[in-house]
């Protein structure tokens, strides 16, 4: 049941990976813009084994649930243009909700919170993966093989839009004219990995852009005479990073919030609600922050 394409894509990608990430070193160093250095570098590696490791352990479990969704398919493509063209979009628009997901409540945050610690973005942030979501983004494709695709051809559409959205975590590449009606840019991704308030938790998709401007989580990269330039990273930074705490540091602020003498409902929000989330206001959401930074702007 796996995926020989997947495997090969994964041969062939790899030293295109490692030449590209070179050349920006180079070019980070010959324009002294400092955009990478050697322990946030370590730490994208790191995390990818991490992530790597989890996504191998699990991958029978979550590959034997495909095939029997598949066995029960619903849908049958007579034609393989449609059949890839709709597992492209399908699998677009499946990582969008899980992605906005994990932005929006707090227990997947913790997972996901990894891959926006970094203070740097270049091409090896894309790597800087969450640990622990390959046990449980099978569940929201499970679509797929209900609809008729096939489990191999899953891994290897999610690997090869991954090479996509690997390729735009870069500040050396500004806007693709037209490109940025549709696909994801890394004008769009920079945004996303900014903790300035306009740019909170906006572009969510991978490879289509299209499913932010439906669905209101669209933010286009401003320039820098109408607002600042993107900061990376947190809005609060992890403190004292070290291998354990990166993966874990937002497990450990959840488990502080919930020992509070504070009813089971709040004891909840700390858990499911939206990361920033406070019962008394001591800290503030992603939209509590947007909407000061307006009343600030405004003059109000």
């Amino acid at each position: 049941m796996d995926s020989a394409k997947e495997q090969l894509l994964i041969l062939i990608t790899t030293p295109l990976y490692i030449g590209i990430i070179l050349f920006e070193m180079v070019l980070s160093h010959y324009k002294h813009r400092n955009a990478y250095t050697f322990k946030d570098t370590a730490t994208n590696l790191y995390l990818m084994i991490l992530n790597s490791a989890t996504d191998l352990g699990f991958r029978l479990v979550y590959l034997v649930i495909f095939q029997i969704w598949y066995e029960h398919r619903i849908f049958e493509f007579q034609t393989p243009f449609w059949y890839w063209f709709w597992l492209v979009v399908g699998m677009d628009f499946l990582y969008y909700w899980l992605h906005r997901i994990d932005h929006f409540c707090r227990f997947f945050w913790a997972v996901h919170v990894t891959h926006h610690s970094s203070e740097k973005f270049n091409l090896s942030v894309g790597f800087r993966s969450s640990v622990f979501q390959p046990l449980y983004r099978f569940l929201y494709f499970a679509p797929l093989p209900l609809l008729g695709f096939q489990s191999a051809d899953i891994l290897f559409v999610f690997a090869a839009t991954q090479i996509w959205g690997i390729l735009v975590h870069t500040e050396f590449v500004g806007k693709l004219g037209f490109l940025e009606y549709f696909l994801v840019t890394p004008s769009h991704h920079r945004v996303h990995h900014a903790y300035n308030p306009l740019y909170l938790d906006r572009n969510m998709g991978m490879f289509l852009i299209i499913w932010d401007k439906m669905f209101g989580t669209f933010q286009k990269e401003l320039p820098p005479q109408e607002y600042p330039p993107a900061k990376y990273g947190l809005t609060k930074q992890v403190e004292h990073p070290n291998p354990f705490r990166i993966v874990f540091h937002e497990w450990i602020e959840i488990w502080r919030d919930i020992q509070k003498k504070i009813p089971l409902k709040a004891k909840l929000m700390y858990i499911f609600g939206p990361p920033g989330w406070s019962h008394d206001g001591s800290r503030k959401t992603s939209n509590e922050l947007r909407e000061e930074e307006n009343l600030m702007r405004s003059g109000h």
